[in-house]
């Protein structure tokens, strides 16, 4: 109706100018978060997306179950939808665009008797015609089938008859499904400036849900991201503002990503009123599904302590929490190091471990010089050397020379120690420098 005549019926009403612009950006955002459910996803008309998801069923436990995570994404992304579900493509926008109670068939059967009692008018193509079909008694789709082809495609478009077929699955149907960026940015611009952190919190779901879909459909998991908070322009014009979340291990979920930026934000001290929301997705990683065990193991899986480093940083800082860490370095007291959590994934040197004897968990801060008793070294009792040298020289470059033999010992009363002699003096030394478990 005109904007006048709506206004009369509603005086409350707000107009506002259509923009199909951000209408072709809200859908493809959608499109993208979809994706996580199933790689078949295309666009069928300005406002009705396709998705393939006989693949799916049992993944997400069912028609049921899929339909309400699927509809979740969507209200996630603050739209909402009418959904519909049948063996064919053509029938399930049907199916959707029928409206009230949403339709869920699998069955080629159960599609057709569903198909036989809508309206005529639901078909797209059928709607110059709808007068002429009327006043011939033809008001569902099952009158429809039952006129003549050849009379009624002489007396209507061609494309009636071929889209009523591919609805009852009697021609082919061709997509061509979406295919996800090569990188993922997303943005989400406010209606109004706002300094809450609940408001941004849901922008940051719209866009996580984005995000979501679009790991899944590139098989990639994100070990760090950038959320960038753009600022209201005043007098001067306040810098971005970016936040970096770095995990402990890449991840893909929704609700732990999402958890993770609501630490973030929670503590987070606002400059100014915030316009803009951007996420980015800064380094990535290979998608790896978690692997079932028969037996868990007990007090939680490492999964979960990574969880709790990545809540951790997220609450108090990366660099408020440090994890040990392997420096390339033959002398224990330098190979062992702290480093922080965010950074000490990578800089941890694996490969170095392999080089290195048996060495104990326990090192003492200082070594501790031991007495010889019958030349043997003595702690608490004369100690016997089980295996060994493992012989150091190391430090020269820093100062800090090292050069030492090292030995497992095992004592009287059964304990294992790791002992060294020094072999840069002339009257050698023992001393204790770790403990066994």
């Amino acid at each position: 109706m005109r904007a006048t005549s709506a206004q009369v019926l509603a005086p409350e009403l707000v107009l506002q100018a259509r923009d199909v612009m951000r209408e072709n950006i809200a859908r493809d955002a959608v499109a993208l978060a979809l994706l996580q459910y199933t790689p078949e996803v295309t666009i069928a008309d300005a406002d009705t997306l396709l998705m393939d998801v006989s693949a799916s069923l049992s993944a997400f436990g069912g028609r049921r179950h899929l339909c309400h995570r699927v509809r979740g994404s969507v209200q996630a992304l603050g739209f909402s939808l009418r959904l519909g579900m049948a063996p064919v493509a053509q029938a399930a926008w049907l199916f959707a665009h029928r409206g009230g109670r949403a339709i869920r068939v699998i069955r080629i059967e159960s599609m057709r008797r569903r198909l036989d009692t809508l309206p005529v008018r639901l078909l797209s193509t059928a709607e110059r015609y709808e007068p002429w079909l009327t006043g011939i008694g033809c008001s569902t789709l099952a009158d429809l089938r039952r006129l003549p082809r050849a009379g009624l495609k002489r007396r209507t478009d061609p494309a009636l008859q071929d889209q009523l077929d591919r609805a009852y699955g009697e021609a082919p149907e061709l997509f061509e499904w979406i295919q996800a960026p090569e990188t993922f940015a997303a943005f989400l611009e406010f209606a109004y400036p706002t300094e809450q952190a609940e408001q941004l919190l849901l922008a940051a779901h719209h866009l996580v849900v984005q995000m979501t879909g679009w790991l899944v459909a590139r098989q990639r998991a994100v070990s760090a991201l950038v959320l960038t908070l753009e600022y209201e322009r005043g007098r001067c014009r306040l810098a971005s503002t970016d936040i970096e979340i770095t995990l402990a291990e890449p991840a893909w979920q929704e609700a732990h990503l999402l958890r993770l930026m609501k630490e973030r934000l929670n503590h987070r001290l606002l400059e100014a009123p915030v316009t803009v929301l951007r996420l980015k997705a800064s380094q990535l990683a290979t998608f790896a599904p978690p692997t079932a065990q028969l037996f868990p193991e007990p007090g939680g899986t490492p999964a979960d302590y990574r969880r709790l480093l990545e809540l951790l940083m997220a609450r108090l800082g990366p660099e408020a929490i440090c994890l040990p860490a392997l420096a390339s370095d033959h002398r224990p007291e330098v190979a062992n190091q702290w480093q922080i959590s965010s950074h000490a994934h990578q800089n941890i040197l694996a490969d170095t471990r392999g080089r290195f004897a048996e060495r104990p968990f326990w090192l003492l801060e200082q070594p501790l010089a031991l007495t010889l008793r019958g030349h043997r070294p003595f702690y608490g009792s004369a100690l016997h050397l089980l295996s060994g040298p493992e012989r150091i020289e190391a430090g020269w470059w820093d100062g800090d020379l090292a050069m030492r033999d090292y030995f497992v010992a095992q004592g009287e009363e059964g304990a294992y120690y790791w002992i060294y002699r020094e072999r840069d003096v002339d009257q050698a030394r023992w001393f204790l420098h770790g403990l066994f478990a």
